[in-house]
């Protein structure tokens, strides 16, 4: 069997307060789930660079002091995607502004770990809240 092609991906969690920005993804992957603003890289962008740019482009806001917190293999056939996804998630600083949904975003709004105890949310986004907020809880 052929391996899959991996593409690089990235995601970003913004901290305001006690609180995390999720947008609620309009299109495939993890459509209708609540997640951190992110996408693909494009060719020419760093990691870091492409966060940003996803950021402004889901949600208009622009964050400082970015943070690689994880890499995750995203299995793209449990979605029928014909690549896999490399995705960096980053922490982010919060800078000014209030989010407003674009792009594949179809909500954006910042959450409290107990809001988002109930909320559908994709893959690893609790426990990445949990390690940006917990910290702030001590």
């Amino acid at each position: 069997m052929e391996p899959r092609k991996i593409i690089p991906a990235v995601s970003v969690a913004v901290v305001r307060g006690m609180t995390v920005l999720l947008v609620k993804r309009a299109r495939p992957p993890s459509q209708g789930l609540y997640a951190y603003p992110g996408g693909k890289v494009e060719p020419g962008e760093t990691l870091a660079q492409a966060a940003a740019r996803e950021l402004k482009e889901e949600t208009g806001l622009e964050a400082g002091d970015y943070q690689p917190l994880r890499d995750i293999h995203i299995d793209g056939r449990a979605e029928n995607h014909a690549v896999d996804y490399l995705l960096t998630v980053f922490g982010a600083a919060y800078v000014g502004g209030e989010p407003v949904a674009s792009d594949d975003a179809e909500t954006a709004a910042f959450y409290t770990l107990e809001e988002m105890a109930e909320m559908p949310l994709a893959g690893d986004v609790f426990e990445v809240a949990e390690e940006l907020l917990g910290d702030k809880r001590k």
